[in-house]
C-alpha cells in the first residue's frame, strides 16, 4: 500500500540552473537548496514551470531530481515535475524521478491535443500513470501554461485514485479549488500554485503552497502560512496584501526570467535562462530591484 505524504506547509518551485552556455549547472541547484535549507520549509519542488522542465533533455532532467536529492536530504519532501505530451512519456519520467530520490511527481496535463482533452482522455492518462507510479502523484492544473483549465469535476475523478494524493491549482480559481476540497475523497490535499492567492486557499482548506515567491521571501511565505495555522488573522491578511506585487513580478507578469533574477540580485543563484527564453531587460530590472528593496515584504538574506 502507498504511504501517505504529508504536503502541509510551503514549498518553492525551484528554478533549475544553467551555465552561461546554457548546459546544466546541477552543483548550483544544490547551492540554492543549501541557502533555502535555513527557512522551514516542507520542501521543494524541482522541475516545475519555473525550473524550465519542458527544456531539459530527460537525462538532464534525472540529474537534475538526483542533484536536489541529495542536497535536500532525508528530512525535506522533494516533489519532482515529470508531465509529458504523452502517457508512457510521463510514466518513463515518473519512474526515473523516483528512482532518483524523489518522494512524489507533480504530473502537468498534457495539452498539444487539447481539444482531445476530455475529461475521460484526461482522467483515463492521470490513472495510467499512477498506475505505474511508485511514488504519489500530485495533479497539477496550470492553465497559463498549458491554455486548458481543468475542471473541478475531472480533478474530483482523478483524485478516487488511492494513488492520487493531491493536486496544485495555479489557477487561482478559489471557487474551484473549494468544490475540489468538497468533492474529493478524504485526505485529498490541495496546494495553492501562487503566493497571491495564499491565504485565501488556505482559508478554502488548502494544505499549504508550492510558490515561486518562496525562492527569495520563504520567510514570508512561511509567516502567512503560521499566521493563519495560528489563528493570526490580522497579521496573515497583512503579509499577505504585502507579497502581492513582488509575487506577480516573479511569476505572472515577468515570470522566470525576472525570478532567476532577483535570485542573482539576492545573493542565490538564478543564472541564465534557456532560450528562447530571453533574459529580464534593464527597465524589467530597474522595476524588480525596487520591488526587492521594499521592507514591506521579508525577502530572503544571503547572509542570514
Amino acid at each position: 500500500m502507498m504511504k501517505t505524504l504529508n504536503l502541509s506547509g510551503i514549498f518553492p518551485p525551484l528554478p533549475t540552473a544553467f551555465d552561461r552556455n546554457e548546459n546544466l549547472c546541477a552543483e548550483k541547484i544544490q547551492f540554492n537548496i543549501k541557502c533555502l535549507s535555513h527557512y522551514d520549509l516542507s520542501g521543494y519542488l524541482i522541475l516545475g514551470s519555473n525550473g524550465e522542465q519542458v527544456m531539459l533533455s530527460e537525462a538532464e532532467k534525472a540529474e537534475t531530481v538526483a542533484a536536489a536529492r541529495e542536497a535536500a536530504g532525508a528530512g525535506k519532501i522533494l516533489l519532482a515535475g515529470t508531465g509529458g505530451q504523452s502517457t508512457r512519456e510521463t510514466i518513463r519520467l515518473t519512474k526515473s524521478a523516483a528512482s532518483e530520490g524523489a518522494d512524489a511527481v507533480l504530473v502537468i496535463n498534457p495539452a498539444y491535443y487539447k481539444g482531445q482533452m476530455t475529461q475521460q482522455a484526461l482522467v483515463s492518462h492521470y490513472s495510467d500513470v499512477a498506475d505505474a507510479s511508485p511514488v504519489p502523484v500530485v495533479v497539477y492544473n496550470m492553465p497559463a501554461c498549458t491554455g486548458m483549465d481543468m475542471s473541478a469535476q475531472t480533478i474530483i475523478e482523478m483524485s478516487k485514485h488511492p494513488n492520487i494524493i493531491g493536486l496544485k491549482e495555479s489557477g487561482g480559481n478559489l471557487v474551484k479549488m473549494g468544490e475540489v476540497l468538497h468533492g474529493s475523497k478524504e485526505g485529498f490535499q490541495v496546494l495553492a500554485g501562487g503566493a497571491g492567492f495564499l491565504l485565501p486557499a488556505l482559508a478554502t482548506g488548502a494544505a499549504g503552497g508550492i510558490l515561486a515567491l518562496a525562492n527569495i521571501a520563504p520567510a514570508h511565505c512561511i509567516d502567512i502560512y503560521r499566521s493563519f495555522r495560528n489563528g493570526d488573522m490580522d497579521r496573515a491578511r497583512r503579509m499577505q496584501l504585502s507579497a502581492i506585487a513582488l509575487n506577480g513580478a516573479v511569476t505572472s507578469k515577468w515570470g522566470v526570467p525576472a525570478l532567476k533574477a532577483a535570485m542573482d540580485h539576492l545573493g542565490l543563484y538564478g543564472g541564465p535562462v534557456r532560450r528562447p527564453l530571453l533574459p529580464a531587460g534593464d527597465e524589467i530590472m530597474r522595476a524588480l530591484t525596487e520591488l526587492l528593496n521594499d521592507e514591506a515584504v521579508n525577502i530572503y538574506t544571503i547572509n542570514e
